[in-house]
């Protein structure tokens, strides 16, 4: 009579190693939290967040628990892997708060010293500042600049452009600097349209800061015409409004989604300007 042969499952012995590695890899990203929280900036930022990244996307595995019971390994794959991934967008939250709280600083500093130094011209109503957490504006009315249907600057936007570009020209934020026209047209053989006028006065205002050390890298000239208005173009005070520059002091390097987004969200008048 045959013996009926009784299996034994061998008991798996190193299945505690993939908590204790877990328990390891946490520990080990909580301290490099802790340290990038006391010092950080976008450098060493993009670093922790790929080494983060690298270490959830590397985690060891046993071999033998991977053999065992495949399919409710694969269960426990896909719940770990939602933990983790929940854990590391909450890290990314945690390291990127004490990077917008420096960054919002660092416009406000920019914003209250473009304040001070352009304050006779503010008191006028020629420049107006205005700040929220993504950028500051500096707001320049067309005649403190340029003549009519020219984009060349006069001699008193000078003094101006240069006190601007002494606040810029050693902090590493991106600029753009846009122009806006009414709505009467132009054309002539320089500018065919207002389109052309609002780019060329745009460009001639980069071109300035330029020459007073801003790098030309960190810069975009950008003309939008009569297409952005702020005020109404069927009276002079609301044409007077819409003749202007705008210096947008950015805290990244490619913004204008968000900038798109923040204007769509305002009531200004027309589309957002």
């Amino acid at each position: 009579m045959a013996r009926k042969r009784v299996h034994h499952e061998e008991e798996n012995l190193e299945r505690w190693l993939i908590s204790y590695a877990d328990f390891i890899t946490l520990l080990f990203a909580f301290f490099v939290v802790m340290y990038s929280i006391s010092s950080v900036n976008e450098g060493k930022y993009r670093v922790l967040s790929d080494t983060l990244s690298n270490i959830f996307d590397n985690r060891p595995k046993s071999a033998n628990a991977l053999e065992n019971d495949k399919n409710s390994g694969k269960v426990t794959d896909v719940v770990k892997q939602g933990v983790i991934d929940e854990q590391k967008a909450k890290l990314d939250r945690v390291i990127a708060m004490p990077l917008l709280a420096r960054e919002k600083s660092k416009l406000d500093t920019i914003a209250d010293s473009a304040e001070e130094k352009m304050r006779g011209w503010i008191d006028d109503g020629l420049i107006k500042v205005t700040r929220n957490e993504h950028w500051i504006e500096i707001d320049i009315k067309s005649s403190l600049l340029y003549v009519s249907g020219s984009a060349e600057l006069e001699p008193a936007a000078f003094p101006v452009i240069n006190k601007i570009a002494g606040i810029l020209k050693h902090q590493p934020n991106y600029i753009q600097v846009e122009g806006f026209t009414d709505n009467i047209p132009i054309k002539s053989a320089i500018f065919p349209s207002n389109w052309e006028l609002s780019a060329s006065r745009a460009a001639s205002v980069v071109h300035l800061f330029m020459e007073n050390g801003v790098a030309p890298d960190r810069m975009a000239a950008i003309g939008y015409g009569e297409h952005r208005p702020i005020a109404d173009n069927t009276t002079r005070e609301g044409r007077s409004k819409n003749r202007r520059v705008a210096l947008i002091v950015l805290t990244e390097k490619n913004p204008a989604h968000i900038v798109d987004r923040q204007r769509e969200s305002e009531t200004n008048f027309g589309r957002g300007r």
